[in-house]
Formats: structure tokens, sequence, C-alpha cells
């Protein structure tokens, strides 16, 4: 037990240390001292900067997952736990990249480190979605031939709005109100139903 608290103290004051200072700013032995920790232990858990940056966006992704299974198990209907999933999705993202201040640039810089981190979240993602369809197909509310494929076009859909959302460049005045009966009436029209956009 002692041992995962370690790494996780690592984790989080290196996630610290590349908000405030930058990726390419901060050292190894930054991170030891800032941690209370010696370059030993460090090493011990990290071989280097850049595996300590991989557990860094793996960490903040599994914040984000927790936020949506939260959003997932709530007792609504499936449609609003749909655009519920969304939009906690990308207020999640938009959180993380904000409060990691100058680790931010290199999230958008670094997109293959970042998404090789993301393979395994992208999964989980696209079974909540999955879930959520066949929870809505099985109370008859939603008329889908494939769960599968809508599932994953949701979560493609949505992440290629991230980076947009997160840089506020996706429209003039898009934001939660402006935006969520739209997104509801896309997602209905998904799902089946005759609604006008």
């Amino acid at each position: 037990m002692a041992i995962s608290k370690t790494k996780v103290l690592l984790v989080e004051v290196a996630r610290q240390l590349f908000a405030k200072n930058g990726l390419e700013e901060t050292t190894m032995n930054d991170i030891a001292v800032a941690s209370k920790k010696g370059r030993r232990t460090l090493y011990t858990y990290f071989k280097n900067k850049e595996e300590i940056y991989y557990a860094v966006i793996e960490s903040e992704l599994s914040r984000m997952s927790e936020h949506m299974a939260i959003v997932a198990e709530k007792d609504i209907d499936p449609e609003e736990k749909i655009v519920e999933l969304i939009y906690a999705r990308l207020d999640s993202i938009k959180e993380i990249v904000t409060r990691n201040g100058n680790l931010r640039a290199e999230f958008f810089r670094d997109v293959w480190m970042v998404e090789s981190a993301r393979k395994s979240f992208d999964s989980d993602q696209i079974e909540l979605y999955r879930k959520v369809l066949y929870e809505g197909r099985m109370k008859g509310i939603f008329q889908i031939e494939n769960v599968e494929l809508l599932a994953n076009i949701i979560h493609y859909c949505v992440k290629g709005i991230e980076v947009p959302y997160v840089k506020g460049t996706v429209a003039a005045g898009f934001c939660e109100a402006n935006s969520k009966p739209l997104v509801a009436k896309i997602v209905q029209r998904a799902l089946g139903k005759n609604v006008e956009i």
C-alpha cells in the first residue's frame, strides 16, 4: 500500500511541476526534491521524465473516467444520460487542461503520446455509451439497429470537438446553456426520433 501511495504522490507532484513550469523546464531532480523523495525512489518507479509524463496523462484520464462513470450510474432517462455524458466529458477535459497550466501546451503538442495513453480510456468511454444505449433500447426508448456502431460514433464525434471546446473555438456563444438543447436534438435524431434541428 505504501508503494502505491508513493507512486501516486510522485505523479501528482510531477503534474503540479509540469503545470507550473512546463514539461521541458521540469527535471527528474525537481520532482524528487518537491516530493521529498530521493532520486533513487523516483527512478524506482519511473525510468525517465517521459514515463512520468505518461503516468500523469493516465492519472488525469482516470479522473475523467471516474467522473463519467458517476454520470452513467445516475437514475435518469437514458436519453438525458447520453447528453449528460457528452457534457461531463467535455467539461472534464476542459477542467483537466485548464488546471494543468503550462502542461496544456504539451497535451496539444504531443498528440501521439496522449493518444497512446487514451487507448484504454477510449475503450472505457465507448463502453459507457454502449451501456446507456442498450439500456434505452431495452426500455423501448431508443430505436437503434446497431448499438455498437452508434456508441463508437458518439465517442469519436465528442472526441473530435474536445480541442475546439477546450480552446473555446467551437462557435460563438457555444456554452452549455446555449448548446445543450441542440445537442439533445442531435442525440434524439441519432436515436431514431423525428425532431427538427
